[in-house]
């Protein structure tokens, strides 16, 4: 199972669910932690695994041989990311904006135009408590995120329980991370921004067409809402975490929840179990366990 965690928005507890979530099922399942959060990874400040892999990632990009353009502009037209530009007898590039696609190469009539490799990050890999990992480190000031998730995604182990932490929002590097994936787990806090971005995050996993569940964290400082709006469009709520100072201290210290307290590793437990069921579509009880409470 590819079971993928995600936020409509910054702060809700994200990697918090993410990693306490695999090192609760770590002694039942054999289990693996993908960050694909990767502007900001973070959950190997908790898990804090031996690094034992590097490997840089890098997008094709267009090298032109001038000996051979024609300055036709066809490369331009073709390139819907503007990534470059004919001028007169000049054709300009810019890196920065180029997605890969291999377009202009392949449309180029002289065959003036090969691909080089430009590095926009890289990929780690390692291991602790038993859970394999991998995240991706993106490269200061890179816009280009989505084919380094890509490159995280595809260094994981295939067949394995799959634990992936999404970037938060809803833009395309969210959709690298989640698209493919068998359920999806969106963690919201019970405020105005929080239900704003719940709105847009299940919108998106409701078009990928990936079955969806709601963990509310700090349920116990808000109101209501975020539980109507489950309750008005079908979306069950899993869990929901109370506003506790233990467990913000523990965050505090970069320590999980799981090795500090068996009460969370069951606590976390019991939502896989609930994951489960929803993904079976069965039991409206089990899947509604939360909405009754």
């Amino acid at each position: 199972m590819n079971l993928v965690i995600a936020s409509g928005k910054g702060g809700t507890g994200k990697t918090t669910v993410a990693v306490n979530l695999a090192l609760s099922l770590r002694e039942s399942e054999t289990v693996q932690l993908l960050d694909c959060d990767v502007e900001e990874p973070n959950a190997h400040l908790f898990l804090k695994p031996e690094i034992k892999m590097s490997k840089a990632v890098g997008i094709p990009v267009p090298e032109v041989e001038r000996e051979r353009c024609i300055f036709c502009g066809r490369c331009a037209e073709i390139c819907v990311f503007n990534a470059l530009a004919v001028i007169k007898d000049n054709v300009l590039i810019f890196p920065g904006l180029c997605h890969g696609c291999g377009g202009c190469a392949y449309f180029c009539p002289e065959k003036a135009i090969t691909e080089v490799d430009r590095p926009i990050g890289v990929v780690e890999s390692g291991a602790a408590y038993g859970i394999s990992f991998v995240h991706g480190r993106l490269n200061p000031g890179e816009a280009m995120s989505p084919p380094l998730i890509n490159a995280v995604k595809q260094a994981g182990e295939p067949d394995l329980l799959t634990v992936i932490d999404a970037p938060p929002g809803t833009s395309c590097s969210v959709v690298s991370a989640v698209k493919g994936s068998d359920f999806c787990l969106l963690v919201t806090e019970p405020t105005p921004f929080g239900l704003n971005d719940l709105e847009l995050a299940s919108q998106m996993v409701s078009k990928l067409g990936i079955p969806a569940g709601v963990v509310i964290n700090r349920h116990d400082i808000g109101d209501s809402r975020i539980e109507e709006y489950c309750r008005n469009n079908d979306l069950p709520v899993l869990l929901k975490i109370p506003f506790d100072r233990e467990l913000a201290a523990l965050y505090a210290r970069g320590e999980a929840a799981a090795l500090a307290q068996p009460r969370w590793q069951e606590l976390f437990r019991e939502l896989y179990g609930r994951i489960k069921a929803a993904c079976k579509g069965g039991d409206n009880r089990e899947r509604d366990y939360c909405n009754q409470r």
